[in-house]
């Protein structure tokens, strides 16, 4: 490998933004059309994918490392908010929802779990509603749980816990206005 340190090691955690959490489980070196490249392989356990990153292409990506404390805290709290579900078409918010979700910005796609966030006693999702949503929020409890060391199904929990918690007063004072 190359005498400059590399961004991430065997073992770590990484975000790819179209994909989510995965895990550096190898770096390569291999020849390709006559070049030398040095690459990241990725695993993600969930997809049961392996993706092989040109570690020159990183940053032009946005792969990155998994948010910081801050960066949780603040996506956490985002999902104590109202939501904002915008009047427009729903083709134009679930490429706009969809957008957010492909940014891997932890933020963004707490947001849109947020907004598409319903309780037992709301009106029923779409299917594609619920589609969004299930990504959405698959994504954030990926990267809870790699970061709190604990599993998604749990992490799962703890992010429907705080929407449990907290959409309800949203919806009782949008029915009574």
């Amino acid at each position: 490998m190359s005498a400059k340190a590399n961004a991430f090691d065997v073992g770590d955690y990484v975000v790819y933004p179209k994909h989510g959490v995965g895990r550096v489980i190898e770096l390569q070196e291999q020849e390709i059309a006559g070049m030398k490249l040095e690459l990241y392989v990725l695993r993600f356990e969930k997809e049961r994918m392996t993706l092989r990153v040109p570690m020159n292409k990183v940053e032009a990506i946005g792969m990155r490392k998994l948010s910081s404390d801050k960066t949780l805290r603040e996506a956490l709290d985002t999902l104590t908010c109202k939501p904002k579900v915008k009047r427009t078409m729903w083709s134009r918010r679930a490429q706009e929802y969809e957008a957010k979700i492909n940014s891997g910005d932890l933020v963004s796609i707490a947001e849109v779990t947020r907004d598409l966030f319903r309780a037992d006693d709301q009106p029923e999702q779409s299917y594609s509603e619920r589609q969004i949503f299930e990504a959405a929020s698959s994504r954030l409890a990926r990267e809870l749980a790699a970061m709190e060391k604990t599993d998604e199904p749990a992490a799962l929990q703890k992010i429907l816990a705080i929407l449990n918690e907290h959409a309800p007063k949203y919806y009782e004072t949008a029915a009574s206005a």
